[in-house]
């Protein structure tokens, strides 16, 4: 044998598979590999199929398509569906290993030798197939050449398959016994991981032991002398009332004062010759001294008309123009002086997700407007019953301190506290509110 007719087989496979890469459809693929496979070895019969939709017979060689209504293509259905299942191998088939329905019908539809050639893909066992069938034996060889051709046959129309969803991948994944198992123990374990209790409440940074700063008496407030968050020392004047009306009380009281001081004298002086004033003397007298204490009163709320601080911190109140003109009543708050470096923490942890703090816990303050800083805080006091809040909902006021070595927070600072309770299953922290709500509404 001359190389080239040794190289010819080679030559006609490597055309062959350029063909199979060059098919546009899976149709025209099924054509190339019933028809021109010939071109490799010489065959009577050959038959193509494909598990797309519940599995057809794709191609038979002779006819562009098959008809499935044929009795001939229906019994390859028979067949390929046996070998499918059985997963058969690439080789020779022997009648004697089918089913006595297709055993039977052998001779009637296929030659003697049948070669059967499953069309492996890269991802997944092979959904394809391809008979060869003729009179004569397959040699060794031709079985190799035609192997490795399977191959480039199935890597083709693999690519022409339209590709699968993940969902669909995902779908027969999960459908496989043991995947459910693991999937299974994987869940109850997670289920029962331990993780701990937490619920979230508003926040306030609030100065600790504050001075109240009150309305010395009834009156306007005039004016303010310092600014929000201003600091201040021991003195420092804060706000003043308005002396208009204090200033006329106090003069109509100091004349009432002069009268009654010149009928104290006129009746003096009258006294030494007349007994009946004599004794009127001791009545004016006391009329002097009650104009005089009604002065002195009035004179002393004059003077207490400006406030001033008793202690050093800032002035801790919103808005001047919000107190400017308003009437106050006598000990009414209007600021506070507080000292920045002693402040606690003021959570409002709602009803519904209350949680067994107790003294000693912690809370995890997360301010607004900066959401990589956080501070730490010890619980103080926890209320024994739930409250209003301004939001209109009902809540437990807990007071905590700040853990010390750490930066405090400003005074009026918001944000929401994270409240640590106990352990529990993930499952009950996840199920904690549904089934709460479950059980007002079933009243169990």
């Amino acid at each position: 044998m001359t190389a080239p007719e040794r190289s010819a087989p080679l030559v006609s496979l490597l055309q062959l598979q350029r063909r199979a890469r060059q098919a546009a459809t899976p149709q025209a693929l099924g054509f190339v590999a019933v028809n021109e496979t010939l071109q490799l070895v010489p065959y009577r019969q050959a038959a193509l199929w494909t598990a797309s939709g519940l599995g057809q017979v794709a191609a038979v060689s002779g006819p562009p398509l098959p008809d499935p209504q044929a009795p001939y293509v229906q019994w390859l259905g028979q067949l390929f569906r046996h070998l499918m299942r059985e997963q058969a191998p690439a080789g020779e088939l022997q009648p004697d290993t089918l089913p006595e329905t297709l055993c039977a019908d052998w001779r009637e539809w296929l030659p003697a030798h049948v070669l059967w050639l499953p069309l492996p893909a890269h991802d997944r066992p092979a959904a394809a197939g391809l008979l060869l069938a003729r009179e004569a034996p397959w040699a060794a060889h031709e079985v190799g050449l035609l192997t490795e051709l399977a191959h480039a046959y199935g890597h083709a129309l693999d690519a022409l398959q339209p590709r699968r969803p993940w969902r669909e991948g995902l779908g027969s994944f999960l459908r496989r016994a043991r995947t459910r198992r693991w999937l299974a123990v994987g869940m109850l374990a997670v289920c029962l991981c331990p993780v701990r209790l937490t619920a979230l409440a508003q926040a306030e940074v609030v100065p600790s032991e504050p001075f109240m700063v009150r309305a010395p008496l009834d009156g306007v407030i005039d004016r303010f002398d310092v600014r929000p968050n201003q600091a201040v020392q021991a003195g420092t004047p804060l706000f003043s009332l308005d002396t208009t009306a204090l200033r006329a009380r106090m003069e109509v009281a100091r004349k009432a004062v002069d009268t009654a001081q010149e009928e104290y004298r006129q009746s003096a002086q009258a006294a030494v010759t007349n007994d009946k004033t004599r004794a009127d003397l001791v009545l004016r007298r006391g009329k002097v001294q009650e104009k005089t204490v009604e002065l002195d009163y009035t004179a002393e709320q004059l003077a207490r008309v400006q406030v001033k601080a008793d202690r050093a911190g800032i002035a801790v109140f919103a808005d001047a123009n919000d107190w400017v003109g308003k009437a106050v009543t006598l000990g009414e708050r209007v600021l506070l002086v507080a000292d920045p470096a002693r402040v606690e923490l003021v959570a409002w942890m709602p009803a519904a997700d209350r949680l067994p703090v107790a003294p000693g816990d912690t809370l995890t303050l997360h301010p607004q407007g900066s959401p990589l800083q956080s501070f730490e805080a010890q619980v103080l006091t926890v209320a024994y019953r739930a409250e209003p809040t301004r939001e209109g909902f009902m809540a437990y006021r807990i007071k905590a301190a700040f853990t010390p070595g750490q930066t405090l927070p400003r005074i009026g600072q918001l944000g929401s506290a994270r409240v640590h309770g106990g352990w529990a299953p993930l499952a009950y922290v996840a199920l904690r509110r549904p089934l709460s709500t479950a059980r007002q509404w079933l009243g169990w």
